[in-house]
């Protein structure tokens, strides 16, 4: 399990899962994730709330050691792939942009729910997850050959925390370093109550 971090403090207590998240760079480059525990992920989601139960949320797995897996590595900013190739399982997050020649608005924050449920899934199941930006679409378009409509939004490295990982320093101080977020009075822009 994800270790408790004193950096994430919270105004009022959290649910375990939420409480602990975080997202590390350091993976046991040797542990496998169980089937049921990948299918798991995939269900929670799939059971993710989507507007009009539309469902434009569409994934690529790859397991450490495939063809699927090398495509998605091959396709991140060299930052990630100094650390990306010791997690479990890397998934492209696809949103489907439009159906039947008709834009489908909130598919990429339908997406982002369903990231969200699978990440809390996994911290429910000792996983940790980080989630990528730094990669290149187009290579992923090629790699997957992926239809205009299907739009590459993040990269989720999946996998079991190792706080021994031999990663490069400048990663390991990162992930170190104190998490911050904006206090609740800087996100809420009307806050009535």
């Amino acid at each position: 399990m994800t270790p408790q971090h004193p950096r994430n403090a919270t105004s009022v207590p959290l649910t375990d899962q939420l409480a602990d998240r975080w997202s590390p760079r350091s993976f046991d480059a040797d542990f496998e994730i169980a089937p049921d525990d990948l299918t798991a992920l995939g269900e929670a989601a799939r059971w993710a709330p989507s507007a009009n139960n539309a469902q434009p949320s569409r994934f690529i797995v790859g397991r450490r050691g495939t063809p699927t897996f090398a495509s998605i590595v091959a396709a991140l900013r060299p930052v990630n792939q100094g650390w990306a190739p010791r997690a479990s399982v890397l998934i492209v997050a696809l949103a489907e942009t439009q159906r039947d020649g008709r834009p489908l608005r909130w598919a990429e924050y339908d997406l982002g729910q369903a990231v969200a449920h699978l990440t809390v899934e996994a911290e429910s199941r000792g996983l940790s997850v980080r989630q990528m930006g730094g990669f290149d679409p187009d290579a992923l378009r090629a790699a997957f050959a992926l239809p205009p409509e299907l739009v590459p939004v993040t990269v989720v490295a999946v996998g079991r925390y190792d706080a021994a990982a031999d990663l490069p320093e400048e990663i390991r101080q990162r992930d170190a370093a104190p998490r911050l977020r904006r206090g609740l009075d800087e996100l809420a822009l009307i806050l009535d109550v």
